[in-house]
Formats: C-alpha cells, structure tokens, sequence
C-alpha cells in the first residue's frame, strides 16, 4: 500500500514540476505568506511575460493579459499546494470595501479560489466577465417582460 501512495506523490510532483517549470519541491520552497513575491514568470495559458512591475502589489499571482493562474498555494503564498493546474477566471465579486476579485476555478481539482485584482489588468476581459451573467441568463429572457 505504501508503494502505490509513494507512486501517486512521486506523480503529483512530477506534474507540477512539468508545470511550474521543473522547480524541485522536495528542498524548501520560497514562502510568500508574509514577504512579497517579486518574481517574473511567463503565463502557462497565453505565454505572456509578466513582469511583478505595474500590478500595483507585492504579491502577482495572475498574469494581466488572460487573468489565469496557476494552482502552488494551499494557505496564499505558501507554494504548498502539489495540484499545479491552470486556475481560469470563472467570475469576479466586490469585496466590502470595494476592491474587485477574481474568482478562480482549478482545471485539475475544481478548487476555488479569490485573488485581488492588479492595476494592469485587462480591464475588457474583466468586464466580460463581469456581465457574463447578464448575457447568458439562467432562465429565457422573455420572463421579464411577464412581470
């Protein structure tokens, strides 16, 4: 039983090392759950470099052009997370104090996750998928008229 359990963990490392650009995740890995990650990457969805410069935070964690992201966190920032999926923006909400977030869902495990919008982000796909809700109904549009 221990040797298929060692197989499946060996696997899940390999994928995520195949994803996030064969980082080896058996030594310690950077955390960022309380200092900036400054680091640049290129998006795994649309190959867009991303610079940290002009997200206006110290923590970039999507690329600006496609707002996709990549599943390493299990608690934001630590890296833990062995899944390395693309995350795809499914949606975004507004936070108490105005702020927008994107509203993450994981290709691989289904998780979801909300993460803070940056300053460079494409702001027309933030708003089409804004109003996605809007254009595509869950029930006829017709219904309104009756009421």
């Amino acid at each position: 039983m221990s040797i298929k359990k060692q197989s499946n963990r060996e696997r899940n490392r390999q994928k995520m090392n195949t994803t996030l650009g064969n980082i080896d995740r058996t030594h310690s890995q950077p955390d960022y759950t309380n200092r900036p990650c400054n680091e640049s990457f290129t998006c795994k969805n649309c190959n867009h470099f991303v610079l940290p410069e002009g997200a206006a935070t110290s923590h970039r964690n999507h690329c600006p052009k496609c707002l996709t992201s990549i599943h390493v966190d299990v608690i934001p920032g630590d890296r833990a997370s062995l899944c390395g999926s693309l995350m795809e923006p499914i949606s975004v909400w507004v936070r108490k104090n105005g702020e927008w977030a994107i509203i993450h869902r994981c290709r691989g495990c289904g998780e979801i996750s909300s993460n803070r919008i940056a300053a460079d982000d494409n702001p027309t796909l933030l708003m089409s998928i804004a109003v996605k809700p809007l254009a595509l109904p869950p029930f006829p549009l017709g219904l309104l008229d009756n009421q």
